[in-house]
């Protein structure tokens, strides 16, 4: 390679970088913002479905000490099943405090543009 080559593709690599810059200054939307919901949506499945998990176990293995009818099973099933309620609308309302505080910094941005 020449000097010249170097130098054309070296320009060509800044003009690339730059428009990249650009269109990421812009606000375009990513390819993986999509994946970004699913990921969102299986962390909220699998903290429901450990709180229900753990709510079975922990009543199945009383059950099994006290020799009792499925009363434990059953009282701590429906205790992990509020606890995983609790943690997914925790865990919600965390996006959504996330969310909004995106839309307020591009909103301030896009204000201190114009």
């Amino acid at each position: 390679m020449t000097e010249d080559d170097q130098k054309q593709r070296l320009t060509q690599l800044e003009a690339r970088i730059a428009a990249a810059k650009k269109a990421e200054s812009k606000g375009e939307k990513r390819a993986d913002a999509s994946h970004a919901q699913g990921e969102l949506a299986w962390r909220m499945v699998i903290e429901m479905v450990s709180g229900l998990g753990i709510g079975f176990g922990i009543g199945y293995g009383l059950d099994s000490l006290f020799g009792t009818i499925p009363i434990f099973l059953v009282l701590f099933t429906l205790l992990g099943l509020a606890a995983g309620v609790n943690v997914m609308l925790r865990s919600a309302r965390e996006i959504q405090a996330k969310t909004e505080a995106e839309a307020a910094k591009a909103k301030a941005e896009r204000d201190e543009r114009d």
